[in-house]
């Protein structure tokens, strides 16, 4: 499993990030929203993926920590306070909720542990659409500023880039480090993992709370994207979206939340030409891909090479006919 976190992964990564900040220098203002919109879910995605892929806990709050992360930046934008202190508060808000549902997680897994967070998207979701005096209700918050000197489209591109670049090399820091190899032992046998000496409470905590200011940063630099926000976005199907990109791409695999965040973003837009069809063929292509791939684009990639690894040691292995 650490394998997957390897130097190459990292290598990867940077070499997608660079190639999206080329890409904004030859597209239309949409094209490089989509690419910001792709690294923002990117970072989100990452978070997911180190509380289900990595740790093996199921959770689906990760768009309501994406929301409080945003709500926290608009507020506090429209009180004249700075992005760097607005993604700080955001960041430690959303840290300190990820360690508060880290704690059911120590009694309940599972489908039981999935409702426990579902329960959490859904009480976040109607803070942010019922209380008014402090989100603005269905208004919403609109006007947020970009930080400057990102005000303009590319270089904001080139901000949310930078900011993925520094959460995947955090990352991957991480995942090689023996906070890595202890989450991976807390999902593959929990039982084990304290036998030898894992404390599995902390490392569970730990796991909910750095997923969460994941999902912290990435709301943080949502808000200015899009520069309104209201509840809608950050309601239960968003957390499944993120799940889905952490399925397709590959749980457990340090590049599967950059590749599925890309088919999330990128391939409604390829369907979108179906017109009024696009969203039936889209859900279609992602069932087959789940029924026929459940490890993922680079489950599948990975097995693909197995295969040819093992059909040329077979032939190299194979006796030599006599002439």
């Amino acid at each position: 499993m650490m394998a997957r976190a390897s130097a190459g992964g990292l290598v990867a990564a940077v070499l997608l990030v660079v190639l999206a900040g080329a890409l904004g220098f030859a597209l239309q203002p949409y094209g490089i929203y989509l690419l910001s919109l792709w690294a923002v879910y990117t970072i989100a995605a990452i978070g997911l993926n180190l509380t289900l892929g990595f740790a093996g806990q199921m959770s689906l709050a990760q768009a309501a920590f994406v929301g409080i992360g945003a709500y926290c930046t608009a507020l506090l934008d429209a009180r004249g306070i700075p992005f760097p202190a607005t993604l700080a508060i955001a960041v430690l808000l959303t840290f300190g909720v990820g360690w508060c549902v880290g704690y059911p997680a120590l009694r309940v897994q599972g489908h039981y542990l999935a409702f426990v967070t579902l329960g959490l998207t859904t009480l976040v979701y109607l803070v942010m659409r019922n209380e008014t005096w402090l989100t603005g209700g269905i208004g919403g918050v609109s006007n947020i500023a970009r930080p400057w000197p990102f005000a303009h489209n590319l270089a904001y591109l080139h901000l949310c880039l930078a900011a993925l670049l520094a959460v995947a090399a955090a990352m991957w820091w991480m995942l090689r480090s023996p906070w890595g190899r202890a989450f991976v032992a807390l999902r593959e046998n929990p039982v084990r993992a304290m036998s030898l000496g894992v404390d599995v409470r902390r490392y569970t905590l730990l796991a909910f709370a750095i997923g969460a200011a994941l999902g912290g940063i990435a709301g943080a630099f949502y808000a200015p994207l899009v520069q309104y926000i209201e509840p809608s976005p950050f309601a239960l199907g968003f957390s499944i979206n993120l799940l889905m990109m952490v399925v397709i791409g590959g749980a457990g695999y340090f590049l599967g939340p950059f590749l599925g965040a890309l088919v999330a973003v990128l391939l409604p837009e390829w369907l979108r030409f179906l017109q009024d069809e696009y969203l039936i063929i889209y859900a279609v292509a992602v069932i087959l891909l789940l029924l026929f791939c459940p490890t993922g684009l680079l489950g599948l990639a990975e097995r693909a090479l197995a295969r040819g690894r093992a059909r040329g040691t077979a032939k190299a292995a194979a006796p030599v006919a006599a002439p």
